[in-house]
């Protein structure tokens, strides 16, 4: 373990009031830079509630000295920048090449004194909060923490939602949103954190001339209710919303102390013990008797006081009574009896080896400070917790669930689904267009981006060019390495060519049921002796299917990579899948599929994808509850023979290992893995462009927000015109804020809070789509607007300076990407996936570099189709009424 996770972190406060924490950290030539205010969602009060997060919004608006939306210029430096509310604080992040540290920070101080907050902007802002807000009110656990919350909180503003009311927001006046302003945006109530590759005293010293010259504010009153008496006692009944959905759900709050009292690391190892992987009590009490699906659980420790929650989904027909009783005795049954020495000790592994390995790049590691020094008032405060944390001991879980987990001090919440239907509109032609008044006018002109744009060396970083070391087996096995020994981690990323794209029609769901239940037992070990093996050393090994693979996820601390290495072995070649585990699992993915059908994104994107490619297209088949129930234990050993194979296999790996002494230990592991016959193949058949629009609006009741899909197919990765596409990608929709979509549908007319677009480019197909989040009253005017401005960009094209921009954007990221170790892991396995040569690791942003205006117009007219476009609309039944005809 490393000593300490704030070595070489420097505090320096400076004459106005402003905390800087600096840290370098020099293992990729980039940097971060955050700004976190000390105010939230805690300083607001009924009536006012959601002011904080929409401050947040408004501060993209642009200043007094850059009339300009700011995402536009965090994309034009290649920044990966955003913004979150939080209950304590507010912060703003970016991540840049490091020749770019100076602009960021200019950027910063400008909006930390000179955001102009205009009414009209604010107007169009509150309907994007209020979309962003519709798209919460969809989900069944938010709605039902939220009446949790409130019960649990009645006199303080933790009990009230983070984002804001619609009843609320819709109330703000320019007038509180500028008091809100001015009373919390300034230095003295900030702390700027910077991390990476820079040097400290030349970066001090840029920071005091940028920042130093601001004023501390005249503070008047502080908002939001200071009542420290939270709790009040809670209801005997439990808390019952009977609405529109899928599942039953059982929420259980506990009220915990502040992040500074002395309980919070006991409270932690507790939470591990209680709920952490299969072996853990919660799990065992209520997912292996087939009463949940799943249960998860958090402590949350927040300045003024915290909270312990448990979310459980119930399994099908199973009674949230009898899952509360469950729940309340399991949790008695561990203060009665007490834990072992061993479940503690494994639990403090597990969590202490979780903050090492979710430290490990820039970003995170300036979050942790941002966090720990606006919530406690000390960036100290993660080491001193891991520290108390070794010091826990069985007698003090005991202690802690006596004193907080007792049945007064629990409050309950039960979600009881009604009936749920979901009714079609039709597969109509958009034979005319609808008549709405918009027009996209002028995109804002990229040489105003620049004229806002602080001064920047724009010269790029030339990067280390280290390249992964190739090794095949001769049982066809691929490996990647990378050594990289910055942190005493590791990163394991593997592929396995048995994707759902196999799934037979009647049996969808087959390849997702062999990846899911790899770990449930293999001819040596059963499923909770895998599952402790990898807890006692806290590392991970997880298997996702998607449609052409299995993707393999793993970490470690360096020194458990042999152990990770033995279990993925042991698993992909000896996997047993017990009939008990397979019930168990197909009981928990039919309750997962019945959720799925109750989120809008989920049906619009089967519907948008069915609408797409045609039956018995590899891409067409998702599961359904038939399709589930046909699936037999022979089906998933026989898959499972068929199609884990290492010559369909790839691993990547980077971190702190030895070269030679890896490649042996996955010698040792993987050389008995034999393969026979030639590995399966598919065709995946031609697919045209629709010849018209094709509008589909699956109505879902009870949802307060739309998700629409808009697209066809699209290129795949060896097309010769990726890498113009990714340009033209990034100037049309890559970034919700900056992007021609983001621009128009988002920030001038303010119809929706997330507007994206993409070239899903895989092996065999591609998928061109737009996705975007509204109101449903919105729904109609922005599939208007978006598809005037593809329109717009097919005939007109764009702009030399939009596409220097896009390159210089997609460059930054891609450099600002290969410094996080799971993003580098990926990239490289990826690239083997694709059989691409191993210097695309280093030559793709190249490739980007000599993209042509030419080529991304070329790309426009063919690539973009706003009369062959598939667009299919999820949400409430206003829809129904407004189809796009």
């Amino acid at each position: 373990m490393p000593s300490t996770l704030t070595q070489n972190v420097r505090k320096t406060v400076l004459e106005n009031g402003l905390t800087v924490l600096t840290k370098e950290v020099h293992t990729a030539p980039v940097v971060t830079v955050q700004v976190w205010y000390k105010v939230g969602s805690r300083n607001e009060e009924p009536g006012v509630n959601g002011i904080a997060h929409q401050l947040e919004h408004m501060m993209f608006k642009g200043t007094l000295n850059r009339p300009i939306q700011f995402g536009r210029l965090f994309s034009a430096l290649g920044s990966d920048s955003n913004a979150f509310t939080s209950y304590d604080q507010t912060a703003y992040y970016g991540t840049v090449e490091r020749n770019k540290l100076k602009a960021l920070l200019v950027l910063e101080a400008d909006r930390m004194q000179n955001s102009q907050i205009e009414p009209e902007q604010l107007a169009n802002e509150k309907r994007v909060v209020i979309s962003e807000l519709q798209g919460y009110e969809n989900s069944p656990e938010y709605r039902l923490n939220r009446a949790v919350m409130q019960a649990v909180f009645p006199n303080h503003a933790y009990g009230l939602p983070v984002g804001g009311t619609k009843a609320d927001v819709e109330k703000f006046e320019v007038e509180q949103v500028e008091k809100y302003y001015r009373n919390f945006y300034s230095p003295d109530n900030a702390v700027l954190v910077v991390v990476g590759d820079f040097q400290t005293a030349n970066t001090l010293q840029t920071i005091k001339e940028v920042f130093g010259k601001l004023p501390k504010k005249v503070r008047s009153e502080e908002l939001g209710i200071r009542s420290k008496n939270t709790f009040t006692s809670s209801p005997s009944s439990p808390i019952v919303l009977r609405e529109a959905g899928a599942g039953r759900l059982l929420q259980a709050v506990y009220p915990l102390p502040d992040a500074n009292q002395p309980d919070v690391p006991a409270l932690d190892v507790m939470d591990y013990i209680l709920t952490e992987g299969r072996n853990s009590r919660l799990y065992q009490a209520l997912v292996e008797s087939g009463l949940a699906s799943e249960v998860t659980a958090s402590v949350t420790s927040l300045r003024e006081s915290g909270w312990y929650e448990v979310l459980v989904t119930a399994g099908s027909k199973q009674d949230l009574k009898k899952i509360d009783s469950v729940l309340s005795s399991a949790i008695a049954n561990v203060a009665e009896k007490g834990v072992s020495s061993e479940e503690v000790e494994r639990a403090k592994t597990q969590l202490t080896a979780d903050v090492i390995l979710s430290n490990r790049d820039i970003t995170s590691q300036a979050m942790r400070l941002g966090t720990d020094e606006t919530t406690v008032g000390d960036y100290h405060y993660t080491d001193r917790y891991l520290a108390a944390v070794r010091l826990v001991k069985p007698t003090d879980i005991v202690a802690v669930i006596n004193k907080y987990l007792t049945k007064g001090a629990k409050t309950v919440g039960f979600f009881e689904p009604t009936q749920k239907q979901i009714t079609e509109g039709g597969d109509k032609p958009d034979s005319a267009q609808t008549t709405e008044n918009f027009s996209p006018g002028a995109p804002v002109l990229p040489s105003e981006v620049m004229k806002y744009l602080p001064p920047v060396d724009l010269a790029t970083d030339a990067i280390a060019q280290v390249l992964p070391q190739e090794f095949k087996f001769t049982n066809g096995l691929r490996l990647l390495l990378l050594p990289d020994h910055s942190t005493p981690t590791v990163t394991l990323s593997g592929h396995i060519k048995a994707g759902t794209e196999f799934d037979p029609e009647d049996k969808a769901g087959l390849a997702a049921f062999v990846a899911d239940n790899l770990l449930n037992g293999t001819k040596s070990k059963d499923d909770l002796t895998i599952a402790k093996l990898l807890a006692e050393r806290g590392a991970s090994l997880d298997f996702h299917s998607y449609r052409e693979g299995v993707h393999i996820e793993g970490d470690s601390l360096a020194e458990d990579l042999p152990i990770l290495l033995e279990i993925l072995a042991d698993v992909v070649k000896n996997s047993t899948f017990p009939a008990k585990e397979l019930e168990l699992h197909r009981q928990q993915t039919l309750t997962d599929l019945q959720q799925e059908l109750d989120e809008p994104s989920e049906v619009a994107r089967r519907v948008f994808v069915q609408s797409i490619y045609p039956k018995k297209h590899p891409l067409h088949t998702f599961p359904t509850e038939e399709s589930l129930q046909k699936i037999q234990r022979q089906d998933v050993i026989d898959f499972k023979a068929k199609h884990y194979r290492p010559d369909t296999t790839v691993l990547a790996l980077v971190g702190d290992f030895d070269l030679d002494k890896v490649r042996s230990l996955i010698k040792n592991e993987f050389g008995n893995w034999e393969v026979s016959g030639q590995a399966p193949t598919l065709k995946y058949p031609p697919v045209s462009t629709p010849q018209k629009i094709v509008s589909v609006n699956p109505v879902l009741s009870g949802k307060a927000q739309a998700v629409t899909y808009m697209g066809y197919t699209g290129i795949n990765r060896y097309d010769p015109r990726f890498h113009a596409a990714l340009v033209l990608n990034q100037i049309l929709g890559g970034d919700t804020l900056s992007s021609r979509l983001g621009a128009e549908v988002r920030d001038r007319q303010g119809l929706s809070y997330g507007i994206y677009s993409s070239f899903q480019a895989g092996k065999n197909a591609g998928t061109f789509l737009i996705e975007m989040q509204t109101s449903p009253e919105d729904s109609r005017k922005a599939i208007a607007s978006t598809r005037q401005i593809l329109q717009q960009i097919h005939q007109q094209g764009v702009t030399a300076l939009e596409v220097e921009t896009a390159k210089r954007t997609l460059i930054s990221n891609y450099n600002v990407l290969l410094a996080n170790p799971e993003e580098l892991t990926d990239r490289i396995l990826m690239n083997e996936v694709y059989g691409l040569d191993k210097g695309e690791l280093h030559s793709f942003t190249d490739k980007i570099q000599k993209v042509s205006l030419t080529q991304v117009n070329q790309a426009a007219r063919e690539l973009l189709h706003p009369d062959q476009i598939v667009v299919v609309t999820a949400g409430p039944s206003v829809l129904a009424e407004k189809s796009i005809r």
